[in-house]
């Protein structure tokens, strides 16, 4: 098999790929689930939850909050958080070292990534709160009060809390405290529980998620090159023993989760970010998903966990302690704030590819301090373990390359006989001992390395406004000059070139793949520079060593020939 018809079936496989990764999105399976409660219309839902005792939990308001109380800012080196006084709700957040846009001498201070976002257009809140049959309780919807509106990280400290109080006519006080840290975006949350009063005070404790689904780029094109486009949004959650499920908006209301889990935690995902409320490890939580306001042009996407019943007896106090992210998926770090957060870095079936070679670039820009600079060392280092089987690859199109003129001459024989056309040529490779499949191996084998280190580039929110060299300021953006898809484009002519012509095909089929590096050069013009850099010297590199290998060739045939 020579290196165009290799380069097609990876091409060909490439689109494939990313057709059925959005088939997959829209009517794959997804993890079956336990039956839940109807879904929510914007009216109260009692939630079961998962309880030490036999009383019955409190509902959960399903509603969207109501009218902001008092907004208070908390800043960090990393995290600028907006909490919102009533239920103590956190209404935005912006990612300090996430610019939306590269920094240019245009734009030298563009403005952080907002990941939650009270707006309604965007709407998506962090919400905690107390429900209890037995009285009141401070739920999202409940007024707290705050001693600051306004609260920062001083230099050479590293820590900050947050208090909010709330307290009832009978003597109930509850004080839920955020706990911010250095360079952290993880925040604790501690909502202590002072019963004041003459009786015993019961409820749970409860944390979830509310959002809008994110709008969608409207263009089948921009959907097809956006890398955004191909990754998952929807809500995930983790248990010890399923490992990470994942539930897209489009299935809320037709697979509900409803779930009893301990040392879990309750996710919304989208490309390069994420937020999770992560409930206590040995609490056992009841994970549940609704839909508010189905019928509306926008409905709200809600996950929720219900924390075990809790019980504080008169003149006792009681704490419940929870921790929300609100960041990015930073790979080989989450797992250090909770067990499994590294897989909302979803590489689905890639996984076991795509996580050792994430590793890989990682060490490899540790050592270069460049992503650019990355790759290209990690295509180096994949074509030097690949080299033998490549070698061999190149090695028959270049012994197939000498025997075309013995081919042509058979096709001239035998005219338009396919039979005895291909008898002649398979005793013609016998002889030769060249074996035309011998292809088939590297690219079944280096097949899985493509699609795991596609998925890297694609996923890696490290690769996002990383600049390389020259022009190319944002390796996940397009090439602003398009050079690397024309050096592309160039490469794989010269491919072409050195590639021995496929016995049999008409001269339709021989136009198509003249044209092939053209089509796909084209496509690349719209795809992230950093992984068209891939394919370049990916190309660079196996055109590189096949025209050494066809060197190699044709002076032993003439050395062969002095003899």
């Amino acid at each position: 098999m020579n290196q165009t018809r290799t380069f097609l079936i990876f091409a060909l496989l490439a689109v494939a790929w990313l057709l059925f990764q959005a088939w997959e999105k829209d009517y794959g399976p997804q993890p079956p689930v336990a039956p839940a409660a109807a879904t929510t219309a914007g009216t109260d839902t009692s939630v079961p939850g998962a309880t030490s005792s036999t009383a019955s939990p409190a509902a959960v308001p399903g509603t969207v909050s109501e009218a902001s109380a008092q907004l208070i800012t908390v800043s960090t080196d990393v995290l600028r958080l907006t909490i919102d006084t009533r239920g103590g709700s956190v209404v935005r957040s912006e990612l300090l070292h996430y610019p939306v846009a590269p920094v240019t001498k245009q734009n030298p201070e563009p403005a952080p990534v907002r990941l939650l976002d009270d707006d309604r257009a965007q709407y998506f809140v962090a919400q905690s709160g107390l429900v209890s049959n037995q009285g009141d309780a401070p739920d999202h919807r409940a007024v707290f009060s705050a001693a600051q509106t306004s609260y920062t990280l001083a230099q050479g400290q590293d820590d900050l809390k947050v208090d909010l109080t709330w307290q009832d006519a009978a003597g109930l006080k509850v004080t839920k405290t955020f706990a911010l840290k250095r360079g952290s975006y993880a925040v604790a949350v501690d909502q202590k529980i002072e019963n004041g009063g003459s009786t015993a005070w019961a409820g749970n404790a409860y944390e979830q998620l509310q959002r809008v689904a994110p709008a969608q780029q409207k263009s089948w094109w921009q959907n097809f090159s956006d890398p955004s486009s191909h990754s998952f949004y929807g809500a995930a959650w983790y248990s010890p023993e399923d490992k990470m499920s994942t539930l897209p908006f489009a299935d809320f209301a037709k697979k509900p989760l409803n779930h009893a889990i301990t040392g879990g935690w309750a996710a919304m995902l989208q490309h390069y970010f994420f937020v999770s409320w992560i409930p206590a490890t040995q609490d056992a939580s009841t994970y549940s998903t609704s839909v508010i306001n189905p019928d509306t042009a926008q409905p709200v996407y809600l996950i929720r966990a219900v924390g075990p019943s809790l019980s504080v007896a008169p003149g006792q106090s009681l704490s419940t302690t929870s921790r929300l992210y609100v960041g990015p998926k930073l790979q080989g770090t989450l797992d250090q704030v909770a067990p499994g957060l590294d897989l909302t870095t979803n590489y689905g079936m890639l996984t076991v590819v795509a996580q050792p070679l994430h590793w890989l670039l990682s060490k490899l820009h540790s050592i270069s301090g460049n992503w650019g600079v990355a790759i290209i060392l990690l295509v180096l280092l994949l074509k030097a373990a690949l080299w033998k089987l490549t070698a061999t690859q190149f090695r028959s199109g270049a012994k197939m390359r000498k025997l075309q003129p013995r081919v042509n001459a058979l096709k001239e024989r035998y005219g338009d006989d396919k039979m005895k056309m291909q008898q002649a040529m398979m005793e013609l490779y016998k002889k030769e001992k060249v074996n035309p499949m011998s292809g088939c191996l590297p690219v079944l084998i280096t097949m899985p390395v493509f699609f795991g280190l596609y998925r890297v580039l694609m996923e890696s929110v490290e690769l996002r406004h990383a600049p390389f060299f020259g022009w190319v300021h944002d390796l996940s953006a397009p090439d602003p000059f398009f050079v690397l898809p024309v050096i592309y484009i160039l490469v794989m002519l010269a491919t072409q070139w050195l590639s021995p012509s496929a016995a049999g095909m008409d001269p339709a089929q021989q136009k198509m793949m003249k044209v092939m590096p053209v089509v796909f050069g084209f496509m690349f013009l719209f795809f992230p520079a950093g992984l068209v850099l891939y394919w370049v010297i990916n190309g660079l590199t196996s055109l590189t060593q096949q025209w050494l290998i066809t060197r190699s060739v044709e002076r032993a045939d003439e050395k062969a020939k002095e003899a």
